[in-house]
């Protein structure tokens, strides 16, 4: 199988695995894209891939999107495109492994760091933030899951309203790269493959959301995340 079949079917099981459980799909699958891309692709690549992925996943559940929640974090995510676009342009892309292996690793087993973030339960700020944030080091879920799992009482509430947050979140990011210059468009082949595996995996993950045990498959999630970032950290300082 050539490279783009294998990305293509990578983004299906994460994308599955984010329709099931809410969250990790778009971090596991950022964690891997270094193994397959250069640094400056793994931002845009990663965030045109997880757009179709959240898309279909809130298309998929559209009627438990909780819309009253959508203007705050919207113009939040407007504010934050303009801050973190401008540092973005000032940094060198060598160091965004870096970044998006701490990001996971703080996500996933700092107490501290996790209770730091839910401070900030205030969607303006969650919008400037995720989306922000999202520029550098991609995969920000988190950040706003941690606020929904407290308002939301439904897993299909938060699921799908997490997944229209996450979808303004990288559709921001495709004029700010194509500012920037980065050629998505001699990768073509690459993004239908991983458009349509993580289309895919939004229709089977939604349809099995129910069936699954959902403590084992985070936990195996969460390990697995943390190898690849420690892999993604030494990769970076050894290079």
């Amino acid at each position: 199988m050539n490279t783009e079949l294998v990305l293509g079917l990578i983004s299906f099981i994460t994308s599955a695995i984010a329709g099931v459980i809410g969250f990790g799909g778009g971090m596991l699958l950022i964690a891997i894209l270094p193994l397959f891309l250069n640094p400056s692709l793994i931002i845009p690549i990663h965030g045109i891939t997880q757009l179709a992925s959240n898309s279909s996943r809130m298309l998929f559940s559209l009627k438990f999107v909780q819309w009253r929640l959508l203007p705050k974090f919207l113009i939040g995510s407007f504010i934050g495109v303009f801050l973190f676009g401008f540092l973005l342009t000032n940094i060198s892309t060598e160091y965004i492994p870096i970044g998006i292996g701490g990001d996971i690793i703080l996500n996933l087993w700092n107490k501290r760091f996790v209770t730091f973030i839910k401070k900030y339960e205030n969607y303006y700020l969650i919008g400037l933030l995720q989306t922000g944030l999202g520029l550098i080091v991609g995969a920000t879920g988190p950040l706003s899951l941690a606020v929904l799992t407290k308002e939301l009482k439904s897993k299909d509430e938060i699921i799908a309203t997490s997944s229209m947050f996450m979808t303004i979140s990288h559709l921001a990011k495709i004029p700010v790269f194509m500012v920037i210059g980065v050629a998505l468009l001699e990768y073509t082949y690459l993004l239908i493959c991983m458009v349509v595996g993580s289309v895919l995996g939004s229709f089977v993950g939604s349809k099995v959301r129910l069936a699954v045990n959902n403590e084992k498959l985070i936990l195996f999630i969460k390990i697995l995340l943390t190898i690849m970032a420690i892999n993604m950290l030494v990769t970076a300082v050894v290079n």
